[in-house]
């Protein structure tokens, strides 16, 4: 097989990798559909490439309001690479403790709140200190790794815990580990990497059952929808109506009790 044909055919592995988790993912989604029930946000954190999944799940077409985006630029923000506000200072403050509890700090929590975080390896300090902090608040945690590269992983921490953990339920990309997935002669390391595709595959299959069990259940959500399948007038209706649901809901987020 050449490489494009290696890869397709590790895809294939990664989509049976997660056929094989159908009962965890319906219990995330379950979890999900009630936190969204209770008029209540699901939280979603990820760092570094890892913000792409929580990007995948809101907001974007073919998503609905219930999930709280966390997405921190310090963290995530790699168009520079180097220089100002560069990768090597996002890969940093990826291991600095005490950063999740700070940003947390900016939201009224809730027991009725669900979270799902994103980290590949699940070693770095902050997504590991999001899990803990949202559960003292009793917030059951989902996390996405990929297992075989967060086995084959040394935590960022002294204790050794990741982020596998501290979480409720695991959830597994597939990815092998070092995450690329295709060997080239007379190169000496791989390419192309598997984690971004079986994390959007999670992030959509859960999706897609959450919008199932919300519209079983009497509340069908308000799915940002493109023009061209809903017409123009109905897709700008849906956007609006969402966005503002979306900021009902935020509001909930902000109201401190003094």
């Amino acid at each position: 097989m050449n490489e494009i044909e290696q890869y397709l055919e590790k895809s294939r592995q990664i989509c049976d990798t997660i056929a094989a988790q159908q009962d965890a993912i319906e219990t995330a989604a379950g979890w999900f559909s009630d936190t969204i029930l209770k008029g209540r946000m699901v939280h979603v954190f990820g760092s570094g490439h890892s913000r792409i999944m929580v990007e995948e799940m809101w907001p974007r077409y073919g998503s609905f309001s219930g999930f709280n985006p966390i997405v921190e630029l310090s963290l995530t923000f790699h168009n520079l690479v180097v220089g100002a506000n560069g990768q090597r200072q996002a890969m940093f403050l990826e291991n600095v403790s005490g950063l999740a509890e700070r940003i947390l700090r900016n939201f009224t929590l809730s027991a009725d709140d669900t979270a799902l975080i994103i980290s590949s390896g699940g070693t770095n300090v902050v997504p590991i200190e999001m899990a803990e902090n949202f559960r003292k608040k009793n917030i059951k945690v989902v996390s996405i790794i990929s297992q075989k590269h967060s086995s084959a992983s040394a935590s960022k921490r002294s204790d050794g815990l990741k982020l596998s953990d501290v979480s409720d339920l695991i959830l597994d990309t597939g990815a092998p580990a070092g995450d690329a997935m295709i060997k080239i002669e007379n190169l000496h390391t791989p390419v192309s990497p598997g984690s971004t595709l079986g994390g959007v595959l999670l992030i959509n299959c859960i999706k897609a059952r959450v919008a199932a069990l919300l519209t079983a259940a009497g509340q069908p959500p308000t799915v940002l929808s493109a023009a061209n399948v809903v017409g123009a007038e109905e897709a700008i209706r849906l956007f609006e109506k969402a966005y503002d649901e979306h900021a009902v809901r935020l509001t909930r987020l902000y109201q401190f009790n003094p």
